[in-house]
């Protein structure tokens, strides 16, 4: 874990517009700086980045945020792994907190297998361009398949010499770990020695969403009976084929801003498209697809469109992962590229404009397409047609969220016209497999929350998993809108926006206490008046901070690892209305001047406000009470509890100088 002395270090070098201005091209406008959005098309420019509030803002589609913020949403990085790309920008060396011993070797055990993956991939480069060898079998192969030098560059791609150990040697004379090596795939033991086991054939790097490298896929050049068309490195602790997409790295700007995922079965289908143009394009490697790869295109869109081969083989693959593309909410299509074609070999022949228009001319909805094919493949056969109609119905069922009801509907309409079978009759089947399935989770969830393990880990379904709607993409729950706070709420905020603007001023020079000490030592627990979870939330963590002795620096909770309290400490410093004196006015008569000038005088209302509206919640409880009591004790406590609150309120009124309740 990183420390937060480090985050602190991280914190104090932000420049948000030089972060920003490193992915878009910006012009000074104003205060302000200018440019397109890099989150959508647009030809006028409506992205704005302001260095001093530290935020961005985009008026055309609404995406803000901080310099954090932005490397998460245009890069697709985690929290740690935006504040490491800061470090490394910054040169700010990082310090890790202590971690268990575990956690620590497997960390260094990631850390050991990139850097051989990087060592691999440079060697496979100057093999290709340094050597005989290399320029005449490797590049050359490349060059007739019409790769550009500027395209073989940007993919990285390389040769292994035909060789038995040349690679070997070369990583052992470095310094390179054997068995490290071996886990890797880069080498194995024939023999009983080492041998470069990609020798003879051309590389494709494979990297992750941040451009690190995690395996490598490496094809022959000659045809063999005895030896694979292609190899692919083993899985092991960095590289996991299910989490992976073939051109992630090159594809995401383009995926997130035209907001469709292209997906193709090879590495040189990738390639190929990438150069002519088309780029929002990722391969499956050839393999099915899985819940976690679908699950990576969905963090860019909900778009999907599948291109493959048109032959038998080619549907089939493609239909494999129709339920689960359904069930994770993506819109897919299917484009069926020709047959003895395939997208590498189709865009050569027709061009990009030509590839462009074909998809979109050809692409077809897939559920509809799935039941055409099987429709044909089913015939007359009545059995076939029968288990047609419940695997249809089960697909259908899965697109189960309230968005998508609609949708839903017009699939069970088309269907029905489409298997010639009584439109009522789907529905009810399309509902008996919705209530089968939430039958099934909540017995998952039943047992899981006996077991008390309600995070997934027992091996079944998380509560995020079974209730996406609620949950965001990280597995966070959905923060709340803004706009869904009332005016009570936004009164909160200002003590929140008061101790992030002043917590470490000075409120009295005599007794040398500042603005977060006479919060923290007022007789009141701030969290617990406050209604607004958000704000319970930032009290709660401005506390501990407080507590700890840490600096009470905004800036922490402006890029707080909690992308709920980042998002709301945002919105609350961006806040220009002085809501807080609005209030007072209204409702006790109190007039407030919010401002720099003005903290000691603002610290006392934003805390006078939340301790007076508990006690105006108090009297009018008391005086219910009075209203309902018949019993005179009860009546007299409750008399003698009205005039003590009432005073109560009186002493703070008065301490900023007006009498409101009377």
């Amino acid at each position: 874990m990183i420390s937060q002395n480090t985050i602190q270090q991280i914190l104090n070098r932000i420049d948000i517009v030089e972060i920003v201005g490193s992915f878009v091209k910006l012009k000074k406008r104003g205060a302000n700086y200018m440019g397109l959005c890099p989150f959508h098309n647009e030809k006028s420019p409506s992205f704005t980045v302001s260095g001093s509030k530290e935020i961005y803002k985009c008026f055309g589609c609404g995406k803000s945020g901080n310099s954090i913020n932005f490397l998460m949403e245009h890069e697709k990085y985690s929290y740690v792994e935006a504040l490491r790309w800061l470090a490394a920008k910054y040169n700010v060396e990082i310090e890790e907190k202590e971690v268990s011993p575990e956690l620590k070797a497997k960390q260094q055990l990631a850390d050991s297998l990139f850097i051989i993956n990087n060592f691999a991939r440079d060697y496979f480069v100057r093999t290709i361009h340094e050597t005989d060898e290399g320029q005449n079998v490797g590049l050359s192969y490349f060059e007739e398949r019409g790769f550009t030098e500027e395209t073989i560059k940007k993919f990285q791609l390389g040769y292994c010499l035909n060789l038995r150990d040349a690679f070997v040697r070369e990583a052992q004379h470095k310094g390179y770990n054997m068995e490290l090596l071996q886990k890797t795939g880069l080498v194995t033991i024939r023999n009983d020695q080492p041998a470069d086991n990609y020798r003879g054939r051309v590389i494709f790097p494979i990297h992750n969403q941040s451009g690190k490298v995690l395996g490598f896929g490496a094809r022959i050049l000659v045809k063999s009976d005895r030896a694979p068309k292609y190899i692919n490195s083993p899985e092991n602790d960095i590289y996991v084929k299910s989490k992976v997409l073939y051109g992630t790295y090159f594809a995401r700007h383009a995926i997130d801003k035209l907001d469709e995922c292209l997906l193709v079965e090879g590495y040189t289908d990738v390639v190929s498209l990438h150069q002519a143009g088309i780029e929002n394009v990722v391969a499956s490697s050839g393999t099915s697809l899985t819940t976690d790869q679908l699950r990576l295109i969905k963090k860019y869109t909900r778009n999907l469109t599948i291109l493959y081969d048109g032959d038998n083989a080619g549907v089939k693959a493609a239909l494999r992962g129709l339920d689960m593309a359904i069930e994770e909410g993506l819109n897919v299509k299917l484009a069926l590229i020709p047959d003895k074609e395939d997208p590498d070999s189709y865009v050569q022949k027709i061009g990009v404009e030509g590839f462009r228009q074909f998809i979109a001319e050809n692409k077809q909805d897939f559920i509809l397409f799935k039941l055409q094919v099987s429709l044909k493949e089913a015939g007359n056969d009545t059995t076939k047609k029968s288990q047609l109609v419940n695997e249809i119905a089960e697909t259908i069922a899965r697109i189960d969220k309230v968005e998508d009801f609609t949708k839903q509907q017009d699939y069970i309409r088309q269907c029905s016209q489409l298997l010639k079978i009584d439109e009522e009759g789907m529905v009810t089947l399309v509902n008996k497999y919705i209530r089968d399935r939430l039958t099934k989770q909540a017995t998952q969830e039943q047992s899981r929350f006996k077991r008390d393990q309600p995070s997934g880990d027992d091996g079944g379904p998380s509560l995020a998993e079974m209730y996406p709607e609620h949950f965001d993409e990280t597995g966070q729950p959905e923060a709340v809108p803004d706009n869904l706070f009332n005016k009570d709420e936004k009164q909160e905020r200002e003590l929140v926006k008061v101790l992030l603007r002043f917590g470490d001023m000075m409120f009295n020079e005599e007794q040398k206490t500042t603005v977060a000490d006479y919060i923290f030592h007022l007789p009141y627990d701030f969290e617990s008046l406050a209604d607004s979870e958000v704000v319970k939330k930032i009290l709660r963590e401005y506390k501990s901070q407080y507590d700890a002795g840490a600096p009470l620096d905004k800036k922490w909770f402006l890029y707080h690892q909690d992308e709920e309290i980042s998002k709301h400490v945002a919105l609350i410093l961006e806040d220009k209305e002085a809501e807080l004196s609005a209030n007072w006015r209204d409702r006790f008569e109190i007039k407030t001047v919010y401002g720099d000038d003005a903290f000691v005088k603002d610290t006392i209302s934003a805390t006078h406000y939340l301790i007076l509206r508990k006690i105006r919640k108090l009297i009018e409880e008391n005086q219910q009470e009075l209203k309902d009591a018949t019993d005179f004790d009860i009546v007299k406590r409750c008399l003698e509890m009205d005039k003590h609150l009432k005073q109560m309120a009186k002493e703070l009124t008065d301490t900023v100088g007006t009498v409101i309740i009377k």
